[in-house]
C-alpha cells in the first residue's frame, strides 16, 4: 500500500539521487551519455591540436620558400666560343631547375635571354613550338649546339621532351626550339606565370646556364 508519505519519500529520494549525479558526471554517473560527452571533448581537443600543427607547418614552409625572382630578365645576345653539350632538369624545395651545360673557351661568357611569351618559336624557321602548361618561357643562350665544323655537340633524342619533368611542381615541359646562328633556344612550359631567376654559373671548372622557376607566385 502506497501512502502520500511514501510517494513523497520516493520523489525526494529520486531528486537527491539526480543532484548527486551532477558532480559525478565525469566519473561515469550518467552511463552511456557521459561516455559520449567525454568522447566529444577528446575529439574536439584532438582536432584543435591538429589544426594548430597544420597552421604552424604551413607558416614555416612559406617562410622557408622565400624565392624572389622576376617574370622578366634583361636581354643579352652576346655570343661566345662555348658550345651546348647537354640539357638537364632537377627539383629543389622551392623551385624547379633547368640546366644547360656548356663547354669550350670560357673567357667570354655567353649572353642569355629568358622571358614569357605567347608562343615559343623555333630558331630559323619561326614555326611554333607546342608546349603544355599555362605559361610559356623562351630561354636563349649565346652558344650553339654545334662546333666550328657544323657537327652537333648536343642533339636531344626527343626534341619535344628534352628532359622528363613529370611530377614537377612548376615545369610542365622542356622542348628543343633549335640552334641557329650561334644561339640555342629552349621552349619551357610552366604551370602558370611564375617568378624565375637565370644566371651563368661556373663551378669546378664547368660552366652552365641555370634557370630556376619558383614553385609559388610569391
Amino acid at each position: 500500500m502506497t501512502t502520500r508519505f511514501g510517494r513523497f519519500v520516493g520523489a525526494r529520494s529520486a531528486a537527491v539521487a539526480a543532484m548527486a549525479c551532477v558532480p559525478l558526471a565525469l566519473a561515469g554517473c550518467g552511463g552511456a551519455n557521459s561516455e559520449n560527452a567525454a568522447a566529444t571533448v577528446a575529439a574536439t581537443t584532438t582536432a584543435t591540436t591538429a589544426t594548430t600543427t597544420t597552421t604552424t607547418t604551413a607558416a614555416q614552409t612559406s617562410t622557408a620558400c622565400s624565392f624572389g625572382g622576376a617574370t622578366t630578365a634583361p636581354g643579352d645576345t652576346a655570343l661566345s666560343r662555348m658550345t651546348v653539350t647537354g640539357v638537364r632538369t632537377g627539383q629543389q624545395d622551392c623551385f624547379d631547375r633547368v640546366v644547360i651545360d656548356l663547354a669550350g673557351d670560357a673567357s667570354t661568357k655567353p649572353g642569355y635571354q629568358a622571358r614569357y611569351v605567347a608562343q615559343v618559336r623555333q630558331d630559323g624557321s619561326g614555326k611554333p613550338v607546342v608546349l603544355r602548361g599555362g605559361a610559356f618561357l623562351t630561354l636563349v643562350v649565346g652558344a650553339p649546339a654545334y662546333d666550328a665544323a657544323g657537327q652537333p655537340t648536343y642533339l636531344p633524342a626527343n626534341t619535344a621532351e628534352v628532359a622528363n619533368v613529370t611530377g614537377y611542381t612548376s615545369l610542365r615541359q622542356v622542348a628543343w626550339a633549335g640552334s641557329f646562328e650561334g644561339m640555342t633556344t629552349l621552349g619551357i612550359g610552366v604551370r602558370e606565370q611564375l617568378p624565375f631567376k637565370v644566371s651563368i654559373v661556373e663551378e669546378a671548372g664547368k660552366t652552365r646556364l641555370v634557370l630556376d622557376v619558383a614553385h609559388n607566385a610569391t
